[in-house]
């Protein structure tokens, strides 16, 4: 039969091949699911009770997130200090060295045009000895004060050759610092990307259900009308009187109080300390910078800032705050209240502080 009409020889597939195959198949699913919204995709039957648990989640894992990024970048500020202030000093010690160094080139230079003739032959080639002698004397003392600038100057440039070596040290620290905000910074945006994606997928109603308030509320604008803010759940007024200011123990635990009352309806962004949107721990370093309190930056320093009390010894003005690692912290206001700034579906407002696990309470004031 001519070569032309013979049928092609069917090649059975080397393992290798098919292992190439699955490869390639795995990936294309992989990169269908990745360009259809991952997960959140893969799940379009969720509740909106699904959804919020999965949102709540999402958030509470951001919010970790974001307290590491908090202390990375409080650590991160320090170590650029470090190293500006090392930098800085060094600066001024090389200064200070050139200034010496002028100063013996001016000695050596005064040696030089003198031919730097033994001391023992000068005096027998004198015409007036006593003179000098006088001369050596006062050419003895300077040269003594010589040496002590000889010696200063290799001090000084150990020293700073230490400063150098420091400040390069702390640069390190900073870029490692900045590496992990860099981190934290990602996987906090990650995580509300995820979350707002959820959210998205629900109507305007069940949106509002999902994050559990009025659609007014998720906003931080005030309530519909007809509904006064300081009756709708979870949210009080700016003009809702202040009992728990009478009650606060002193005065700064008040100012703090009406600091973190003013902010009410302010927006949650992370990473901010006001005076127009938060975080949680930036809430209440704001409110208590406002009552001339300095706070740290994160809710897991924040904690150890002040005298633990237990849940039954809550006074206003305690910092109450919840989940195990210390990811989230509010301002306690009496009651069983508390205002915090939740997370991004949310403005700062009043909640019960039985709304997440309590984990502890601190107080500063």
């Amino acid at each position: 039969m001519p070569a032309a009409h013979r049928k092609p020889k069917r090649r059975s597939l080397s393992g290798s091949t098919v292992r190439t195959a699955a490869t390639l198949a795995l990936a294309s699913a992989a990169t269908a699911t990745a360009f259809d919204g991952g997960t959140a995709q893969a799940e379009p039957d969720l509740t909106p009770a699904q959804v919020k648990a999965k949102v709540d989640r999402l958030y509470q894992e951001a919010e970790v997130a974001t307290e590491k990024y908090n202390g990375a970048k409080e650590k991160a500020g320090e170590a650029r200090a470090k190293v500006n202030t090392l930098r800085d000093e060094a600066t001024r010690r090389t200064e200070s060295l050139n200034e010496r160094r002028q100063q013996l080139g001016s000695v050596a230079a005064a040696q030089y045009r003198t031919g730097g003739i033994d001391p023992s032959v000068r005096l027998l080639l004198s015409s007036a000895p006593d003179r000098y002698l006088a001369e050596a004397a006062l050419a003895d003392r300077v040269g003594t004060r010589q040496a002590v600038t000889i010696a200063g100057v290799r001090k000084e440039l150990r020293e700073i050759d230490q400063l150098r070596t420091r400040a390069d040290h702390s640069l390190t620290e900073l870029r490692s610092k900045q590496r992990e905000l860099d981190r934290q910074k990602k996987t906090v945006t990650r995580k509300l990307a995820d979350a707002r994606h959820l959210l998205d997928r629900l109507t305007p109603a069940d949106r509002a259900l999902a994050t559990g308030q009025t659609s007014g509320q998720a906003s931080g604008r005030p309530a519909a009308s007809g509904t006064s803010a300081a009756s709708a759940p979870g949210h009080a007024s700016r003009s809702t009187p202040r009992g728990d200011l009478a009650d606060a123990p002193d005065s700064r635990a008040a100012s703090a109080i009406a600091y973190a009352r003013g902010a009410l309806g302010s927006p949650y962004v992370w990473g901010a300390t006001g005076p127009d949107a938060f975080d949680c721990s930036g809430l209440t370093q704001a409110a208590y910078r406002a009552a001339g309190i300095s706070l740290p930056r994160t809710t897991y320093a924040q904690i150890d800032a002040g005298r633990r009390v237990t849940r039954s010894q809550l006074r206003p003005g305690d910092l109450v705050f919840f989940y195990s690692g210390i990811s989230h912290v509010g301002l306690y206001i009496g009651g069983g209240q508390m205002i915090h700034a939740p997370n991004p579906s949310a403005p700062v407002r009043i909640a019960p502080i039985d709304q997440m696990p309590f984990a502890g309470a601190t107080r500063v004031a």
